[in-house]
């Protein structure tokens, strides 16, 4: 019998490690496996298995370990933000090559950055016009890798119609460029942005979407829950046609009340069951 997966038409179902923070990579490819998830995000962070200090072997053997196991790991999620300003000017620009190299060495197509922008426009901001200069420099080394940067609807940048604006200003200068972005569903919807807008602005751009649950103050829940529109999100995907992944960000670490990934996976499988059109 068809998944609803199947009959949606995604490529799969991924689960972010920020919802397993501290452990092993060992116990994801375990998680995934038993609960029957086939891609990964991998937050990098010096308190994870997963970070730019890896030595070359210890990449390889990363490496070695995912594709054996079948994972697709979506992207390397990173804490490079585009816009920030302060501190040493090429700051960013080295953590981003950092994190693209590391990305390139385990097999991931992707590393995540946020905007973190804190000045505003008209036009395109002095945080955006930093962030199109910080592109640029990791232009060459990105199409070199094969590896893309992917801006999450986040933060300053939370609305897909503020992030469809800076990156059709990125199609104006780096025209063959491979950057794109990653819908975190919940967040705009939570600044009242409808899904149906928010896929027709990111659609040019878009790799993959996030999807939680969330209450009425938009604050993570159990899945089944809370007032995601998980049901019109769904319908709406399938209406445009639209193929690719949903990946769960869990954010237990920052949210320790929420259940273990051990019962949000399997609720989150069922939960898109149940709404699938």
């Amino acid at each position: 019998m068809p998944t609803a997966i199947d009959r949606t038409g995604l490529a799969g179902l991924a689960f972010s490690t920020l919802g397993c923070s501290g452990e092993s990579l060992d116990q994801v490819i375990e998680l995934a496996a038993r609960t029957g998830f086939g891609g990964v995000e991998l937050r990098a962070a010096a308190d994870e298995f997963l970070n730019t200090g890896l030595t070359a072997a210890e990449r390889a053997g990363v490496r070695q370990r995912l594709e054996s196991a079948g994972l697709v790991v979506l992207s390397v999620c990173s804490y490079v933000g585009l816009c920030a300003q302060g501190g040493e000017p090429d700051r960013e620009v080295a953590t981003l090559g950092d994190h693209l190299r590391l990305a390139a060495d385990i097999g991931a197509g992707a590393v995540r950055v946020f905007m973190r922008d804190e000045s505003q426009g008209p036009g395109l901001s002095e945080g955006e016009r930093l962030a199109l200069d910080r592109l640029l420099a990791v232009h060459e080394l990105s199409r070199e890798l094969g590896v893309r940067v992917l801006i999450e609807t986040h933060d300053s940048h939370s609305l897909g119609a503020r992030v469809a604006n800076f990156l059709s200003a990125v199609d104006e200068r780096i025209p063959d460029h491979s950057f794109g972005v990653i819908w975190d569903t919940a967040h705009t919807w939570s600044h009242g942005e409808t899904a149906e807008t928010s896929l027709e602005l990111l659609g040019p751009w878009l790799a993959y979407l996030q999807i939680k649950d969330a209450d009425t103050g938009f604050r993570p829940v159990s899945i089944g829950a809370g007032e995601f529109p998980i049901g019109d999100l769904l319908a709406i995907l399938q209406r445009h046609h639209w193929r690719g992944w949903l990946s769960l960000e869990w954010e237990r670490k920052w949210h320790p009340h929420l259940p273990s990934l051990d019962e949000a996976l399997p609720a989150t499988r069922a939960w898109i069951a149940a709404a699938t059109p």
